[in-house]
């Protein structure tokens, strides 16, 4: 992968979480559970449009990121950075795994 291309996928990757922590909570005291609605409308079109439309996230063979993994890495980092308990973000991590993992078996069971 060139290097312009690594420098568009860290940016991509950089621009989801920072929108979240940055407008999300905003939306949400200025309108209510609406702005809740308008925060995931807004922030995650506008930026799977510049991740994958205009192609700031470079998709090559088997490797890929995705963007919940930009979120969800960024947010933890953000949260572990400003002081939050790691250690409940930590358990929370991990019963997403477990939770994949089961339901990724189950589908494979139900299918195969």
């Amino acid at each position: 992968m060139a290097f312009p291309k690594i420098i568009a996928t860290i940016a991509g990757g950089f621009i989801f979480p920072f929108l979240i922590r940055l407008v999300w909570g905003k939306l949400v005291e200025n309108f209510g559970p609406i702005g809740g609605w308008l925060a995931a409308g807004f922030i995650v079109g506008t930026t799977w449009t510049l991740n994958h439309g205009v192609g700031l996230i470079y998709q090559s063979g088997g490797a890929w990121i995705d963007m919940a993994w930009a979120a969800g890495t960024g947010l933890f980092v953000a949260s572990a950075l400003s002081g939050d308990d790691v250690g409940k973000g930590l358990s929370m991590v991990l019963n997403a795994i477990i939770g994949g993992i089961l339901g990724g078996f189950i589908l494979y069971c139900l299918y195969v």
